[in-house]
């Protein structure tokens, strides 16, 4: 099959590689339909992690069930599905606490910009949902159920976003804005996104936002003071992970709240003084991705929420390497894939 590989910074192929097949009972393999680049493919990409020259890249898709393993007894092929990216048994400890990104049979999606997918824990973590067919702008927020919602969702959570409240979303790639979404579906009434991009701020305020603010560093951080009177934000969500991106999220939180962060942690520095005089707590990580889709598919198909409209730009697989520049040079905010 044809599969997206890296093979060191900015260095990005189409590939040919192996098909994947049902090697175990939990398996599953599924026909990609649409994958796509995520904020956080730009980590190895940049350069800024560890590089297996030749591996695949690409964590995002929705498919066709083309094979199941025995074990699999809720899907069949030809069921449509939605691949959260952290595969997870969901009958575990974990799993059953509704942590799933840390069940303890944990896989992963290692080849959603590809032509076929492998599903390790297919039982416990594929997610039915009707095919969307030519409907570009359902497969577009179907897609985003694999990972930026439910990871922006798990930032509202984790921040403890309540309604009538103020959220502060730092980070407008597209987890930051489907934080912005989150936040503003759980009701809190001021939300506000810091960016500093116009595209990225019109889709914040079609999210939600109630305040955009551009400024960075301590500009920002006053900005913040200012719209909430000195007080603080009751909610952070912090999608970044750079060390920046967290001590704004710290700086802007009032005593007492928490910052939910997501963001892939890279060389971050907990202000852990500040934390500890103003009890401002930390809560995040990983997103469970399948213990929220119960709750965000029907949001989706009722058309409560649109994540969708994070992926600005569509390309064939074969233009996965021009996909990747425009993410980088920022000219995209999210690149859907169709192979």
């Amino acid at each position: 099959m044809r599969a997206t590989t890296i093979h060191a910074a900015r260095d990005i192929r189409l590939t040919d590689v192996a098909t994947p097949t049902v090697a175990s009972p939990t398996d599953a393999v599924v026909k990609v339909v649409a994958g796509c680049i995520c904020g956080s493919d730009l980590w190895p990409y940049r350069g800024e992690n560890p590089i297996d020259a030749g591996q695949t890249i690409g964590h995002e898709c929705v498919g066709v069930v083309e094979e199941v393993g025995t074990e699999v007894t809720s899907f069949a092929p030809g069921d449509f599905v939605i691949v959260p990216f952290c595969h997870s048994d969901n009958t575990c400890p974990h799993c059953r606490a509704g942590m799933t990104s840390a069940c303890q049979n944990a896989g992963f999606t290692v080849s959603g910009q590809a032509e076929y997918s492998l599903v390790n824990q297919a039982e416990g973590s594929l997610y039915r949902a009707e095919a969307p067919g030519d409907d570009e702008a359902a497969l577009k927020s179907l897609l985003a159920l694999t990972d930026v919602m439910p990871t922006g969702w798990h930032a509202a959570v984790a921040a403890g976003v309540r309604p009538g409240g103020t959220a502060v979303v730092v980070g407008d790639g597209a987890v930051g804005l489907c934080g912005v979404l989150a936040a503003s579906v759980m009701g809190a009434e001021k939300v506000v996104a810091m960016s500093r991009h116009e595209p990225r701020q019109e889709i914040a305020r079609a999210f939600g936002a109630t305040h955009v603010v551009a400024e960075r560093g301590q500009a920002g951080e006053d900005a913040i003071a200012e719209l909430t009177e000195g007080v603080g934000a009751d909610a952070v969500l912090e999608c970044v992970g750079t060390d920046q991106s967290m001590r704004t999220a710290f700086a802007v939180a009032r005593p007492g709240s928490t910052v939910g962060f997501v963001g892939v942690p890279h060389g971050v520095e907990l202000p852990l003084r500040r934390m500890f005089q103003k009890n401002v707590g930390l809560r995040g990580g990983m997103a469970p991705v399948r213990a929220y889709l119960d709750d965000l598919l029907p949001k989706v198909l009722d058309g409560s929420i649109n994540p969708g409209l994070v992926f600005d730009a569509v390309r064939p697989l074969e233009e996965v390497a021009d996909g990747y520049r425009d993410m980088d040079e920022r000219r995209a905010i999210k690149v859907m894939l169709r192979p």
